[in-house]
């Protein structure tokens, strides 16, 4: 079951902020204890070479690249040295993204631009040099990580770019899905709620938290009617089985895991 053994999967933002497993590490390791053979990139090289180092320690294949996925140069030469080292790629992981805090008053137009390119732009380029690849060999798979804020207000807090670049690349998936099905390329998306990921303690603390990790954890765990936070492994999950052959008959269309939230609160 989920297996995908002798598959490549190229996976954006394969590093962690910080020191445990977040979304892309998670999802690397587990796709490469499934048997796949796993392309990263990372912004932050030592990252992905820390998550390179976990897969190998475990028996798995991960080469791993310093890319810049709002560089569509620099995209474009990780894909084709994926391409050099593996031949193909069977399935192709959009993970890079961040938050912003501000409304279209506060933030400036800089911070707006920037949070455009990190959680959109990168999707649109890892796609418009991955697809080719996918079309000429006449399958492939394309999961994209999203995020809750692009389906319903923060209640209370203003992350405008966030959210409409995340509800941007829910839509983007489903134009991907219908433009490419008769292609034999599926496209689905993941769409994480409140995580504990390494980057609650790294950035969240001192951007919302007042500083104050216990306070800000009990407070977000307090929103998610299943009575905490999701974590990376979660999202590493739904990722596989979107990306699965089990999946076969699923594509345009998005896994929330939010363990309740969106469906508690308008």
């Amino acid at each position: 079951m989920l297996r995908f053994d002798n598959k490549i999967v190229f996976i954006s933002g394969a590093g962690s902020v910080g020191d445990g497993w977040g979304n892309g590490r998670a999802t690397a390791t587990l796709f490469a204890r499934q048997g796949a053979k796993v392309f990263g990139t990372d912004i932050n090289l030592q990252a992905a070479e820390a998550t390179a180092a976990t897969i190998a320690g475990e028996g798995g294949v991960c080469t791993v690249r310093r890319c810049d996925m709002t560089d569509s140069e620099d995209v474009a030469e990780a894909v084709q040295a994926c391409i050099d080292s593996f031949g193909r790629i069977d399935v192709l992981i959009n993970n890079v993204g961040g938050s912003a805090p501000g409304d279209p008053v506060s933030m400036a137009e800089e911070v707006w631009d920037v949070q455009m390119d990190l959680n959109l732009k990168t999707v649109f380029l890892a796609c418009k040099h991955v697809l080719p690849i996918m079309q000429a060999q006449g399958k492939g798979v394309v999961v994209n990580v999203a995020s809750v804020a692009g389906v319903r207000d923060q209640l209370g807090r203003d992350y405008i770019a966030y959210a409409a670049s995340k509800a941007g690349v829910i839509r983007m998936s489903k134009a991907i899905a219908m433009s490419n099905a008769k292609k034999g390329i599926r496209c689905n998306t993941v769409v994480p709620g409140l995580m504990h990921t390494p980057l609650v303690e790294a950035r969240l603390v001192r951007q919302i938290g007042g500083n104050d990790a216990e306070k800000l954890i009990a407070e977000r765990n307090a929103r998610v009617p299943l009575g905490s936070m999701g974590d990376a492994w979660d999202v590493a999950h739904a990722a596989l089985f979107l990306a699965s052959d089990e999946a076969k008959y699923i594509t345009a269309t998005e896994i929330v895991v939010d363990g309740g939230v969106t469906a508690a609160r308008p």
